[in-house]
């Protein structure tokens, strides 16, 4: 279940830093990178075990809105955008595992 609220969260963010990045008024790319990497490192603080998973629901709108409004633009290379919030889930996880001491092993 909190897995699946976690992966919720990430595609509203997603979704959102999407949808102000794609507004025409906006040109603060420094704010939309910085915005995914915090998101996702909150979720992966949040949510440790699958700090990929938060990455790619915040982080895969806008590559697929660059590839939906301009296919023939070499929109493959958007998927460098993904750095951040790969970068920011595992330092999430990271900053988890430190606070939290190493994983204690079940019987």
């Amino acid at each position: 279940m909190r897995n699946r609220i976690l992966f919720c969260a990430a595609v509203v963010f997603g979704l959102s830093i999407a949808y102000v990045d794609s507004r025409p008024g906006w040109d603060a790319t420094g704010i939309t990178a910085f915005s995914m990497l915090m998101f996702a490192a909150i979720l992966g603080f949040f949510g440790p075990r699958r700090p990929w998973l938060w990455a790619l629901g915040i982080g895969l709108w806008i590559p697929l809105h660059a590839f939906v409004a301009k296919p023939s633009a070499g929109s493959a290379s958007m998927l460098i955008v993904m750095v951040f919030p790969l970068a920011g889930a595992y330092a999430g996880m990271g900053l988890h595992y430190l606070l939290r001491g190493p994983a204690r092993q079940r019987p």
